[in-house]
């Protein structure tokens, strides 16, 4: 499989694009800077907003790892995931995005995220809340592949891959020991897994360590 991973010098692009090219998929990676990415068979320098049509045209999937954290730039997660679906509108190619976990509903009526609970640190709201309008923008496209997943609370950069995990939905989920937990290690597996099956077009998926 071909496979592209923009915003791609971040930690969980990393990952990703490391866990690809174990299976031994072919992985272009576009950064806005010049970095060394291990794994990638080619780097591209090009800002997400200036990507066009012919740049992701020959993929079988793309991937968002595309983050932001300060006020003034939360928005692009909305800005630059639209602007992929612009892109690849009307393709076979596959969109799969990085999300988070303050969009997931805590009740069965699907009528409260976890970042609307008490809980929630304070400090995380915002980019809770943009990445939840994201997802909002993204149910509105019905011309593109897309598959939005979501990791655990506690997404963990250096936590161990153990090589295994729950597959959720919609659902805030804990795991057997009452966590909500995983590594970008074993977030990037069950990444790579969506990408090679394809199983949850249109859908917002979640993982947590098993």
């Amino acid at each position: 499989m071909k496979i592209a991973v923009v915003a791609a010098a971040g930690r969980v692009a990393r990952k990703v694009i490391a866990e690809s090219a174990a299976r031994g998929f072919e992985v272009t990676a576009f950064v806005r800077r010049a970095a060394e990415i291990d794994g990638a068979s080619k780097v591209v320098v090009k800002d997400i907003l200036a990507l066009e049509k012919n740049d992701l045209a020959n993929f079988d999937a793309v991937v968002d790892a595309f983050g932001a954290w300060t006020p003034e730039t939360l928005p692009l997660h909305t800005t630059t995931s639209q602007h992929l679906c612009d892109i690849l509108s009307g393709t076979n190619v596959r969109l799969l995005i990085v999300g988070g976990a303050g969009s997931l509903f805590v009740d069965k009526e699907h009528t409260t995220q976890l970042f609307k609970t008490p809980e929630f640190p304070a400090e995380y709201v915002p980019t809770a809340k943009a990445q939840s309008d994201e997802l909002d923008e993204l149910r509105k496209r019905n011309d593109v592949k897309w598959t939005f997943i979501s990791p655990a609370a506690d997404f963990q950069p250096d936590g161990e891959r153990i090589g295994k995990y729950i597959l959720a939905g919609e659902e805030f989920t804990l795991n057997s020991a009452g966590e909500s937990v995983i590594s970008y290690a074993d977030y990037a597996l069950a990444m790579v897994d969506e990408i090679a099956s394809g199983n949850h077009i249109q859908q917002r998926i979640s993982v947590v360590r098993a």
